[in-house]
């Protein structure tokens, strides 16, 4: 049984603020030289937030509102900790954000931008999690953890819905993977309204542990994750996202830090799209294994736009 419901996740469109709804969707031609395949976009970027995360927060801070709740707290490697607060803002809720320190800046600067207290830790997003449940304790407010609380992944999943209702059919849908949130929630949808559709996850190898343990189909976890989509390095798979997502993955792969920044690259140069590393997770997949995807049409979800400028820099500097 998943813990996803494709009735709550039409009914969640309604609650979203219409800013992150229906996002931009469309095949990307200039792309597919390169990758010898069709390419569609779903561009995650083109909001407030510049991510998806949005899509979650704003049912949770819904949700949380209808209680009569005026606190909350979260871990974030930094887009969920944007998108919280900007949902809380609105709605009058008192927001805190665990991080870690060596989060980008960007991102951070972001989260303070729009009112949230913000606690920096030492250590990676692991560590932030265990400090921001530690809160939530001691001061009896409700803790959000992504991907764990079914509002992220079924707010997430409305990509989903747009994906199978809007898009011209494609073949095979590559989804960034970390916490499992995106995945399991735009997988959900995928498999309910167009089984026909390969759900492809991808990660970092540098990040390997919800990978490894969709391969082994239990719980794995790494000492370290070292990459620098720091959205999705997360070390502790969390059992019961694992559980959904063996459900409605068909494949997970792993890609290497050169194909990420070969994806940001040609994203900025072909489609003049200014991504994060885990956004390029899907054309990093494809650049590996073009065999795989030729003549195929794939679609990709661009999640999240919030780079540190300094290192896009380097990145999209470097020599190709």
């Amino acid at each position: 049984m998943t813990r996803l419901d494709t009735a709550r996740i039409r009914a969640a469109r309604k609650v979203i603020d219409p800013v992150f709804l229906d996002s931009p969707l469309y095949r990307c031609e200039a792309l597919e030289p390169g990758l010898g395949c069709a390419v569609s976009i779903k561009l995650e970027t083109a909001n407030p937030v510049r991510s998806f995360k949005g899509r979650g927060t704003e049912v949770v801070a819904s949700l949380l509102a209808d209680e009569g709740r005026d606190a909350v707290v979260c871990a974030s490697a930094g887009n969920l900790g944007q998108a919280l607060a900007w949902s809380g803002r609105r709605r009058g809720l008192d927001v805190t954000v665990v991080a870690s320190r060596a989060a980008p800046a960007a991102k951070l600067d972001r989260i303070r931008a729009l009112d949230a207290r913000l606690e920096l830790v030492d250590g990676d997003f692991d560590v932030a999690r265990e400090h921001a449940a530690a809160i939530a304790r001691r001061d009896g407010v409700r803790l959000v953890q992504d991907s764990l609380d079914i509002e992220t992944c079924e707010g997430a999943a409305t990509i989903g819905l747009e994906l199978v209702e809007d898009a011209p059919p494609f073949d095979a849908v590559l989804i960034a993977l970390g916490g499992g949130a995106l995945a399991t929630g735009v997988g959900h949808v995928v498999k309910a309204l167009a089984p026909g559709v390969e759900v492809i996850c991808v990660q970092p190898a540098g990040a390997p542990a919800m990978t490894r343990s969709w391969r082994g189909r239990r719980v794995v976890t790494t000492d370290t994750a070292d990459t620098i989509a720091d959205g999705v390095a997360a070390r502790y798979p969390i059992p019961a996202v694992l559980d959904d997502l063996l459900l409605v993955a068909d494949d997970a792969v792993l890609v290497e830090e050169a194909s990420i920044v070969a994806g940001m690259r040609m994203l900025f140069e072909r489609a003049g799209l200014v991504v994060e590393p885990s956004a390029a997770l899907g054309m990093a997949a494809v650049l590996e294994d073009r065999d795989r995807f030729a003549g195929r049409h794939v679609a990709t979800i661009v999640c999240g736009g919030n780079a540190d400028v300094d290192a896009y820099r380097r990145w999209i500097g470097s020599p190709s």
